[in-house]
């Protein structure tokens, strides 16, 4: 099934109609059309050593093994797809390409097909989340950073930033909150040891020190998140922490503990369903007035 395509920049720098995604049940905001490709545009080779890397990539982390893989795919065809660029300082500033300018950087490349745009630096970081998102580049904390310097750096709303990468405003929104996690948790996050599931359940804690003593035990023991989220409830009662656990109560029925779970997912806090002969309620937990604001922001509600 193919991916839809996402957000206005990567059609605005790398030229071509949109894909039209299916609708899905929750849908997101729409993408802006995207202008039609420059007739005057040409591919050019320049000097390998004339590219640098930009710093608004949100990918810092490129397997050995994969770019090794695109070298040997280099060796054989060759670049088939341009780098996107853009000039700065005398120099050529990748805006897309990053991982086959490594791979020519690894085969000794002499020069490389590059196409040259005017791009502001907003639009240069739109692109390459954009570009990263829609191939799975970008690990978990990779991602929420991306969506932090659009929100810092630019004063993006979540809501702007969801219409622009062809995201939900519930998946920005969840992701961002990965980033109030310690950096030592954070990498944990990064190289795969925890998964976001457990990342959020962890987060239910507030001090930094537990957290990582919480997290560390999830690993050594090798904990799923439904006994991750046991372990955290416990370490909360320990706490004498008086608002309510974190984790509802085991459900008697598969089908309302799966749509708990779902709900958790979305709102990356406690959730309870309580479910007889088709009536009943939805218990969404919030823990601060700031945590009220998130959720009431992935409902569409505005508390003003």
């Amino acid at each position: 099934m193919s991916k839809p395509a996402l957000g206005r920049g990567l059609g605005a720098l790398l030229g071509g109609n949109p894909i039209r995604p299916a609708t899905p049940a929750t849908p997101s905001p729409a993408p802006a059309a995207a202008p039609a490709l420059n007739p005057h545009e040409r591919v050019q080779r320049v000097p390998l050593n004339r590219i640098r890397p930009s710093a608004l990539q949100p990918r810092k982390q490129f397997s050995d093994d994969s770019l090794r893989e695109l070298a040997d795919s280099i060796r054989e065809q060759g670049i088939v797809q341009p780098l996107i660029v853009r000039e700065r300082d005398g120099f050529f500033e990748l805006i897309a390409g990053e991982r086959r300018w490594r791979a020519a950087q690894l085969l000794n490349l002499a020069d490389v097909p590059i196409i040259t745009r005017e791009a502001d630096d907003r639009s240069v970081l739109e692109l390459a989340l954009i570009e990263n998102l829609q191939r799975e580049n970008l690990n978990p904390i990779e991602e929420a950073q991306g969506y932090a310097q659009l929100a810092e750096q630019f004063n993006l709303t979540q809501e702007e930033i969801s219409a622009k990468v062809g995201k939900s405003r519930a998946v920005v929104a969840n992701a961002t909150r990965l980033l109030k996690l310690s950096s030592a948790i954070q990498n944990y996050v990064r190289d795969g040891r925890l998964s976001v599931g457990h990342a959020k359940v962890i987060l239910g804690i507030a001090e930094e020190k537990d957290q990582k003593t919480a997290a560390e035990r999830v690993i050594k023991e090798g904990l799923n998140v439904r006994q991750t989220e046991g372990l955290i409830a416990k370490l909360l009662k320990r706490k004498k922490i008086v608002h309510p656990e974190t984790v509802a109560p085991l459900s008697g029925d598969p089908h309302v503990a799966s749509l708990e779970a779902k709900l958790r997912d979305v709102f990356a806090t406690k959730v309870q369903v309580k479910y007889a002969q088709g009536k009943g309620s939805v218990e969404i937990a919030f823990y601060s007035d700031a945590e009220l604001e998130r959720i009431l922001q992935i409902l569409g509600v505005n508390p003003g």
